[in-house]
């Protein structure tokens, strides 16, 4: 039987569904105790250049999202068939969603009684997203039972982990015509609202950009304390916002 009570990725995860392609964003702490906190990617990459990028970020109990990580890469057996399929030879999007979520409910079948026996909790949530040649691209939200949603043009935006700091930004700012570098500030700033409101979501955060139809990742970076850009987002955000307040007439309600 596996450990599963070691470690809860108390995360923030955003995916942004453009007309232009994938931004995708990803803290990386992960904590069992206030004096127990590492730092764990939770931004898993699956490239063929030229044929296919698929993308997972994870949140939720850490040995669960690495379990599934795993077993999506090295291969998950159809009981029928006997076939053993990836996520490298998925024929599409919608089916790499149906594999991971196969996936997640083949472990909570083999360990989820072991785990409530332990008074461990059964949480999982994945974001998921990308293209193959020739087909279209998505962006998925994959749940703890296995079903899962889909980002469209009028819900361009997927958060999974701590959302209720970032997700403002993005209810007010967020379209699906927004172009990818515009896509990057918001996730940003999303985080930084996140990093300044929640301990348990931290830096550094991993970022990566998607064009559409280009079949390999445009850009891949991890963004730490120290990255002048992310500084001046964080400080400029915050100045904004101050002046933003201090702009709005004060009630007159004779106080």
């Amino acid at each position: 039987m596996r450990d599963w009570s070691g470690g809860t990725a108390m995360t923030y995860c955003v995916g942004l569904y453009l007309e232009d392609g994938l931004v995708m964003l990803a803290d990386t702490r992960t904590n069992a105790g206030v004096d127990n906190i590492a730092t764990f990617s939770k931004m898993h990459v699956f490239e063929k250049p030229g044929e296919r990028v698929i993308v997972a970020m994870t949140a939720g109990n850490l040995a669960i999202s690495q379990a599934v990580v795993n077993m999506i890469t090295e291969g998950v057996e159809d009981p029928e068939t006997g076939h053993i399929e990836t996520i490298y030879t998925v024929p599409s999007m919608f089916r790499a969603a149906q594999l991971v979520g196969d996936t997640i409910r083949k472990i909570y079948k083999t360990d989820g009684e072991a785990m409530q026996a332990q008074n461990v909790r059964f949480d999982v949530s994945i974001i998921l997203g990308g293209q193959l040649k020739g087909r279209t691209m998505r962006l998925f939200h994959i749940y703890s039972a296995g079903n899962f949603i889909q980002a469209t043009a009028d819900t361009p935006f997927l958060q999974i982990g701590e959302n209720k700091y970032g997700k403002p930004i993005l209810d007010r700012a967020a379209t699906h015509q927004t172009a990818l570098t515009d896509g990057i500030k918001l996730c940003l700033v999303s985080m930084d609202s996140t990093l300044r409101s929640n301990l348990t979501v931290g830096l550094p955060v991993d970022l990566l950009v998607y064009k559409k139809d280009s079949f390999q990742v445009a850009m891949q970076r991890r963004i730490g304390e120290d990255d002048p850009y992310f500084k001046m987002i964080r400080q400029r955000w915050s100045s904004a916002l101050r002046k933003a307040y201090r702009a709005i007439p004060a009630p007159d309600w004779g106080v």
